[in-house]
């Protein structure tokens, strides 16, 4: 017989109940008997099985404590099992089939864009006052969200394809947002232009075309292109994306200076230790806020959102030959400005000949279709062809050969006032089987850039004896802030002798300040204009001050034309010589006042 063994009432229920099966098996194993003439034991089947644990689950269900019931139990089973083994046939219960979960296809990508912009978030979080700050300020404002996120609906899907396709992190998607409020035409004070904001430098040193057909900053394709090469080398340079976004707001250069000089204090160097301006101390945050708020998606449920679904937005197309924005828009049966949100880089009346056109993917077989269709039919595509000026021509004898006016000649191509017009400058002209003499209803209404806002009349003034940052605020009519803001100060304290930059004060203009005009931030520029501007020596009174931070790719000679100033005028208000100049560096420059 096998021996018995002593339970303790003690023991956990669920170990009692182990060690009572371990004694019952081994009786069975020791009480069973085996025909002589037998194999080996046949194990029981499926049946006998399923008909012991449904035994077992009446017995626990009987009333009588634990130790009792688990007793009876097992006596019936062993009962049961014997009979079985003897050849009785025991009742036998259709068990239902186990529940099983339910399988995930984690390969399916989601249909809401926004739940595929969530699982691509890689970038470490940060949980700061100013992130809270400006979450805050986002949720105060849910009809601004939206528009935002209405907006960026037309070009989030391709900007998301991207990103994936270069391993990104896909929080960059919300980049535009902080940048322009995904507004391709957003244009800003330092003549940043398009969703992501570039200033003409560094356009240009990442081949993003300017001149007076198309601003490529604009361009959708080209700009996001060109955005996330730069990220991708900042992101290099540092091998941290705080630090890359930092460098893309500040540039790459001063945030290397700000490493550099935490390095030397022994001070830690991650984007939340570095000693950075209001702009870039704010720039991160922001970026987090929203990712904060589209990462939650009750959050987004409940700001009522748009929910954009997870699939392309817009296609491409190449027309082999000039194309009005005007024929262009109506041949995708589409309004003007709808095309042109998709379009904004064109800044004329006319689509150069193999240039793509994006159109929306819903769209784009009926683009073909019409385009086929009006080629069919022999109709001009364009009302409007360029023409080069040769040595002789006058604008009185170009206008009546192209059955223009000498007004709508001007008036198509930017010409004002009395502007000489050389040999080499090229002009739009009328088609001849396009736009009649004095109609200009083939230009499109094309959004111009809007003008930056003007900076406050400044002049300097010298700190006295005794003086405070408060009461020199107070006397020029600004904040503290704006003050420290304006003359790049840290400290809340100014030595007296001190020059500083301030606001003219309104109760007493000085009559320059009241006969000076803010200049006003200079559009795209035509040919004929940028010809005069290049041609002029004429030299007018500084009305007003601006800073601007050196960018990789700088030149003495690119930044004095950009702000339309002498370059030894740059050296003698910054103190500088033409080799000291270093990306990151901030120079003073005296905007002179229109003629």
């Amino acid at each position: 017989m096998t021996p018995r063994r002593t339970i303790s009432f003690s023991m956990p229920l669920a170990r009692l109940i182990r060690c009572a099966a371990v004694v019952a098996l081994l009786g069975l194993a020791g009480c069973a008997s085996v025909p002589q003439n037998s194999g080996p034991v046949d194990q029981p089947d499926d049946s006998s099985l399923r008909s012991l644990r449904i035994a077992d689950s009446a017995a626990a269900s009987e009333k009588g404590s634990p130790i009792e019931n688990t007793v009876a139990g097992l006596r019936r089973s062993q009962r049961q099992l014997s009979q079985s083994a003897s050849g009785a046939r025991l009742p036998t219960v259709e068990l239902p089939p186990p529940l099983l979960a339910k399988p995930v296809d984690l390969t399916r990508e989601s249909e809401d864009l926004f739940q595929r912009i969530r699982n691509g978030f890689s970038m470490p979080d940060i949980n700061t006052d100013l992130v809270l700050y400006h979450q805050q300020w986002y949720l105060n404002r849910p009809d601004y969200l939206r528009r935002v996120i209405e907006r960026s609906s037309r070009y989030l899907h391709f900007i998301v394809e991207e990103l994936e396709k270069r391993g990104m992190p896909t929080e960059l998607a919300l980049l535009p947002m902080v940048e322009s409020a995904y507004n391709p035409m957003a244009y800003s004070r330092a003549k940043a232009s398009g969703l992501w904001q570039f200033i003409p430098a560094t356009g240009k040193r990442y081949n993003l075309d300017q001149n007076w057909w198309r601003d490529d900053r604009r361009d959708i394709v080209a700009s996001t292109a060109a955005a996330l090469d730069y990220l991708q080398s900042i992101y290099e340079m540092h091998g941290d994306w705080h630090l890359a976004l930092a460098s893309y707001n500040w540039g790459e250069g001063a945030v290397a200076r700000a490493v550099n000089k935490n390095q030397a204090a022994g001070l830690p160097t991650d984007y939340l230790s570095l000693t950075l301006p209001n702009e870039t101390k704010n720039y991160v945050p922001k970026l987090q806020a929203l990712k904060n708020i589209i990462g939650n998606p009750a959050l987004v449920a409940e700001l009522d959102l748009l929910r954009i679904p997870n699939r392309p937005y817009f296609s491409t197309v190449t027309p082999t030959s000039n194309i009005d924005v005007k024929i262009a828009a109506k041949l995708a049966e589409m309004p003007v400005d709808e095309f042109l949100a998709l379009n904004p880089a064109h800044k004329g009346p006319v689509i150069m000949a193999d240039t793509p056109l994006i159109i929306p993917t819903d769209k784009l077989d009926t683009f073909v279709s019409n385009l086929e269709e009006h080629e069919d039919s022999n109709k001009p595509l364009s009302a409007w062809k360029s023409y080069t000026l040769r040595p002789g021509d006058k604008l009185e004898k170009v206008a009546p050969r192209f059955g223009m006016t000498v007004a709508n000649l001007k008036a198509v191509n930017g010409i004002k006032g009395r502007i000489n017009v050389g040999p080499g400058v090229t002009l739009l002209v009328a088609n001849r089987d396009g736009a009649p003499a004095g109609d200009l209803t083939a230009l499109p209404n094309t959004p111009r850039l809007p003008d930056a806002d003007p900076e406050p009349a400044t002049r300097a003034y010298t700190v006295h004896k005794g003086e405070t940052l408060a009461a020199i605020a107070k006397r020029f009519d600004m904040s503290v802030a704006e003050l420290k803001r304006l003359n790049h100060l840290r400290a809340d304290k100014v030595a007296a002798g001190s020059r500083l930059v301030v606001a003219e004060a309104k109760e007493k203009p000085t009559a320059q300040a009241a006969s000076a005009q803010p200049r006003k931030a200079q559009a795209a520029k035509t040919p004929v204009e940028t010809k005069r501007a290049s041609a002029s020596t004429q030299k007018a009174k500084p009305s007003k001050v601006t800073r601007y931070t050196i960018r990789r790719g700088d030149t003495l000679t690119s930044i004095a034309k950009q702000f339309n100033v002498d370059t030894d005028d740059l050296l003698r208000w910054n103190r500088i010589s033409p080799k000291s100049l270093i990306p990151g560096q901030t120079l003073t420059i005296y905007l002179a006042q229109n003629p």
